[in-house]
């Protein structure tokens, strides 16, 4: 009894050693349920959406990128990786004052925007990897970069709902661009300053009522209720009038609708240019 007590023993041991082995060689970071990536026998695979792409280790990090969405902006600027940035579209979106400078500087070029890429000047600029939101009206423009070798990376971040998640794509950056220590720092402190202020409005004996967005026309777009307005406001402890929503897109409405939900409304947030709710209604 006791030696087989000790062989089975030995036996779970071996078991246990190769199991560790086998996930000791490969490391796996989830971002969201969109987006997530590991590492293995030297190549990096990245899952995005729809998409899957492999970088070998020669590939990364990237030295010369291009952004088509002027929103991942934020992350190469929290990244101090302006300097990798030989191309943006849209820069008048842009309210990064170096890459803004840079631009000025002509080390940044413009290669075009959303209705028309210079699609010339992007091969040309010969970057490793191009960042952009997928557009399928754009599919033969993404084809034709490719054939000419630029690697095309989608990342539709504007579609993550949860703050924190949004924010965790800056480790998905630092690790292609080689900043993964930086970006770590960076996340867990965002983490822990955005955890300690949705505790501290916890605390909070008030829990206003909110109003967001503004009239298009004759029609009021309001962000759904489980987009990230509406868990940006809920963590503020906060009551968004659109709260019982569960659409992740904007929601139309009237004007009367949206005033006849606004009696008790405290705050309006997201309020384009109108400096009070009185001068908005009247």
């Amino acid at each position: 009894m006791k030696s087989r007590i000790l062989l089975l023993f030995a036996f779970c041991t071996l078991i246990s050693c190769k199991r560790e082995t086998k996930n000791s060689s490969a490391k796996s970071v989830s971002i969201s349920n969109l987006v997530e990536y590991n590492e293995q026998n030297d190549i990096l695979h990245l899952k995005s959406g729809n998409f899957n792409y492999d970088f070998k280790q020669n590939q990364i990090p990237f030295k010369k990128i291009i952004l088509l969405n002027a929103s991942m902006t934020g992350y190469i600027s929290a990244l101090g990786a302006e300097n990798l940035v030989v191309g943006v579209s849209s820069p008048e979106y842009i309210y990064s004052e170096k890459i803004q400078s840079l631009l000025k500087e002509g080390k940044i070029q413009n290669v075009g925007n959303e209705q028309k890429y210079d699609v010339e000047k992007i091969i040309s600029l010969q970057p490793d990897a191009i960042f952009t939101n997928h557009i399928a009206s754009f599919d033969n423009t993404y084809q034709l970069l490719k054939n000419n070798g630029i690697q095309v990376i989608f990342l539709d971040e504007y579609m993550e709902q949860k703050p924190l998640e949004k924010t965790a794509y800056i480790k998905l950056f630092g690790k292609l661009f080689g900043k993964e220590k930086e970006a770590e720092i960076q996340y867990q402190e965002i983490e822990k300053n955005y955890n300690a202020l949705k505790q501290l409005a916890l605390e909070s004996k008030e829990k206003p009522t909110v109003l967001a967005s503004e009239m298009y026309g004759d029609v009021w777009y309001l962000p759904g209720g489980k987009t990230s307005v509406a868990n940006f406001i809920s963590d503020a402890n906060a009551n968004y009038i659109l709260k019982g929503n569960t659409e992740e897109k904007a929601v139309t409405m009237s004007f009367e609708e949206v005033f006849a939900k606004s009696d008790a409304v405290q705050y309006w947030v997201n309020a384009g240019n109108h400096v009070s709710k009185k001068k908005c209604w009247s």
